[in-house]
This record gives structure tokens, sequence and C-alpha cells, in this order.
């Protein structure tokens, strides 16, 4: 999720500020950025708020380029 990484390096935030926004440990953000861990759509959602964006915006090619 290279978009997601980006997103969160340019709005100086680390694993830990957004994972305690998501009331989520830092390990289980980190499995999420890293794709470690499956991404539910709540916090899909949660985290396209922190960035003011759509979840399409952040993980649509993420998504597809999975499914091709």
């Amino acid at each position: 999720m290279e978009k997601l990484k980006k997103l969160r390096i340019n709005n100086n935030y680390t694993y830990k500020n957004i994972a305690d926004i998501l009331n989520v440990s830092k390990t289980y953000y980190w499995q999420i950025e890293n794709e470690k861990r499956r991404l539910t759509y709540e916090l899909a959602l949660k985290i396209s708020n922190i960035f003011n964006l759509k979840p399409d915006d952040i993980f649509y090619n993420d998504f597809t380029s999975k499914i091709k």
C-alpha cells in the first residue's frame, strides 16, 4: 500500500500516530500498511477520513491490481 505509506509520511504521521487515531495497535496498523493484514472496510473509511479523501482515492489501485 505504497500510496497509504506516502500519505502518512507526507503528512508527518508515524505508525503510532495513525494507530492511535484508529484505536488499534502500532503493529496492527503496520501490518495493514505492509499488506500483512487485510484491511476492513471500516478501517478503510477511518483512514480515508484522516487524510480527507475517499477510500477509493487511497486503496482502489491496490485492490484492482490484485484481482487481475
